[in-house]
């Protein structure tokens, strides 16, 4: 299968780094995305959510064209939307969607537009913005870790409002990697018929898993991650 990850907010490709080795080493043929506006050097300016997206469509185009076995997408935090879109746009050609530590939502929906912005950008905040789960495992090596490879996120990927159009995209499996929230809550949510859990109540095959961590679960569990997602893929 090919699996492509989509880091959340202030990653980059190189964040999955820790997560890779066991999804290869089954036979899967990983795709780390460094999404526009994130690269070493590149402007964050005129980057909008659905450019996102459309990087995510371009790279399964790319491997649907090229002859490509099924498509597994993998999205962390805020990754969740752009994964959730990209589904939407490509429905047909997605095998499986996993979203770690987040839910994806309807249409209309924004990633978060309370995060502080300068500029273009949103840096990542102090961690007294942070709820303290979110730092769960986080101890002061990895917070120091993760502010040293933390990308400043383009603004307007958090503001921007996700459009959806082809229901087709409910028929895609789907595993919610449960983190810093758990199981229960998002069951819950559903069978209460909670609005956030809207579009995670028409999956038609949907699983919930938990792994007990915080929001950075590719730093602080990497090596439980990349089993929970080999887990929910499947086999090659």
């Amino acid at each position: 299968m090919d699996i492509v990850l989509i880091p959340g907010f202030w990653l980059d490709g190189d964040s999955w780094s820790a997560v890779i080795p066991p999804l290869v080493t089954a036979g899967h043929r990983v795709h780390p995305l460094t999404l526009p506006g994130k690269g070493p050097g590149e402007s964050a300016a005129g980057i909008r959510l659905q450019s996102h997206i459309d990087a995510v469509v371009s790279v399964v185009d790319d491997l649907a064209s090229g002859g490509a076995g099924p498509i597994a997408l993998v999205g962390h935090s805020g990754g969740a939307a752009i994964a959730w879109g990209a589904a939407d746009a490509r429905p047909d050609a997605i095998a499986r969607l996993v979203f770690v530590d987040a839910i994806p939502f309807g249409e209309g929906s924004v990633v978060n537009d309370e995060l502080p912005v300068e500029g273009d950008v949103v840096p990542l905040p102090d961690w007294g913005f942070f709820e303290e789960a979110d730092l769960t495992d986080m101890d002061d090596a990895l917070r120091e870790r993760l502010r040293s490879i933390a990308v400043p996120e383009p603004a307007a990927v958090a503001g921007d409002p996700l459009h959806l159009r082809d229901e087709t995209r409910f028929r895609i499996p789907a595993t919610v990697i449960a983190c810093e929230f758990p199981r229960e809550m998002v069951e819950g949510g559903i069978a209460d018929g909670a609005a956030w859990a809207g579009e995670l109540a028409r999956i038609e095959r949907l699983e919930v898993v938990e792994l007990p961590t915080g929001h950075w679960p590719q730093l602080s569990r990497p090596a439980e991650l990349g089993a929970s997602i080999l887990a929910a893929i499947g086999p090659r």
